[in-house]
């Protein structure tokens, strides 16, 4: 029981890992003794976050300079990674973007835009790290979700549809990978106030957000990063398929 959440001797590779919550789940990674991975677009961010991902622990750190809108990027980055690394053990899809319009005046271009981002993208790295977890029977997929994927909010076309198929895609990896050893499942987070949500809310919007959670509060992102663990470690073995909710309350506030 005293080692279910150790990850000693895995490798977690992070997308969006260089600031919020990508980066608050990379260090609660790193902490459990996991080697890890993080990238996104930003080199100097990507290079201070991973030493700061890594402080004070003794594991081995990498990080690359990846669009994730970009196919080419995607598939290369899965196997850069098990090269470096030498395998990929745990894979969380963490990087995501929302344009906000309206059913009637979303784009063409924004639309697929954010469906690369947000669910292309995922598909695509699972489909280079797969074969590396398959080898070795044992794996973990987290993508990250979103409560807009079982709520919305008016603006959210686009991003809702796609966090809802993250939970689709999870079940059926759930269903093809368990032979394997490799659990699938989402994470649903709720108002945490990172960058996005940060440049997208009114303040007005920010404490209507606030209020309409149990606790009466905004998540902060380290508050993330122990469902990550849970579902990264051998403690959620017998999780598969599911979505778990870390949401300080927001959905069960019906009126």
């Amino acid at each position: 029981m005293e080692n279910m959440f150790d990850l000693s001797g895995k490798v977690a590779l992070i997308t969006g890992g260089s600031r919020g919550l990508g980066k608050a789940m990379a260090r609660g990674l790193a902490l459990a003794g996991a080697d890890i991975v993080i990238a996104s677009r930003d080199e100097e961010a990507l290079g201070k976050s991973l030493a700061e991902i890594t402080e004070g622990t003794r594991v081995r750190g990498k990080f690359f300079i990846v669009d994730m809108i970009s196919r080419p990027d995607v598939h290369s980055l899965g196997q850069k990674a098990i090269t470096e690394m030498g395998r990929v053990d745990i894979l969380i899809n963490n990087a995501g973007g929302n344009t906000p319009e309206e059913a009637d005046q979303i784009t063409d271009e924004n639309w697929d835009r954010i469906l690369e981002l947000n669910l292309s993208s995922c598909m695509a790295l699972c489909r280079s790290v797969i074969p590396n977890m398959k080898s070795r029977n044992w794996g973990r997929i987290i993508h990250i979700s979103s409560i807009m994927g079982l709520a919305s909010k008016r603006g959210r076309d686009a991003y809702s549809a796609t966090k809802s198929a993250l939970m689709g895609l999870a079940r059926a990896q759930a269903l093809e990978l368990g032979p394997y050893g490799i659990t699938a499942n989402c994470l649903a987070p709720g108002p945490f106030l990172t960058e996005l949500p940060g440049s997208l809310l009114s303040d007005e919007d920010k404490a209507k957000f606030a209020d309409r959670t149990a606790v009466k509060r905004w998540g902060q992102p380290e508050e993330l990063a122990g469902p990550a663990l849970l579902l990264a470690s051998p403690a959620g073995s017998y999780i598969t398929g599911e979505t778990i909710v870390v949401d300080g309350g927001t959905l069960i506030n019906t009126f």
